[in-house]
């Protein structure tokens, strides 16, 4: 009797080539507040400049409020520039989105996790990379260098802390 080999479990975990972004920030507000903050007055506190298409004509930033729905900017000419379509909708836990300011369309998710009674982590995770080719990676987005670089790592801090801010004012 010949044995047979153990599988090499190892060879069977590869790394992502292109691993999501994570970023969270703490916001010291109830989970329901932090949320209906977040969709409800986004054209309030995102940073439009640099973080939008329209950046200093962007006069509102609307989110349809059901799966389905769409994101997007209205400029003060009424130019209207998507931002994505929401693919998952459960408030006040999460929202995910297609998200079309990438060169191809990349995912959204945005999470709403309860640590108490007024503290709640914001998390959001940028995905699906490998949509994107190499070149692509590392055109500019809002900031220099595009993924290849970590500017939407940097970016998404960025519009946490914005986020943050404002949230913990109500």
């Amino acid at each position: 009797m010949t044995p047979t080999p153990e599988p090499d479990d190892r060879a069977a975990v590869t790394a992502l080539a292109r691993p999501p972004i994570r970023q969270s920030v703490l916001v010291r507000s109830n989970a329901t507040h932090t949320f209906d903050t977040f969709v409800r007055t986004i054209g309030v506190w995102w940073p439009v400049q640099p973080f939008s298409a329209g950046q200093d004509r962007v006069r509102a930033v609307t989110i349809e409020q059901r799966a389905g729905g769409r994101v997007y900017e209205t400029w003060a000419d009424g130019t209207v520039a998507d931002w994505g379509e929401l693919l998952v909708w459960e408030p006040p836990a999460r929202f995910v989105m297609t998200w079309t300011g990438t060169p191809a369309p990349t995912e959204v998710e945005l999470s709403f996790a309860a640590l108490g009674p007024a503290l709640t982590r914001v998390t959001v995770e940028h995905r699906g990379w490998e949509a994107l080719t190499d070149a692509q990676l590392t055109e500019d987005c809002a900031l220099p260098g595009g993924y290849s670089s970590g500017a939407y790592s940097v970016g998404w801090v960025r519009i946490l802390e914005r986020f943050a801010a404002a949230a913990g004012l109500g």
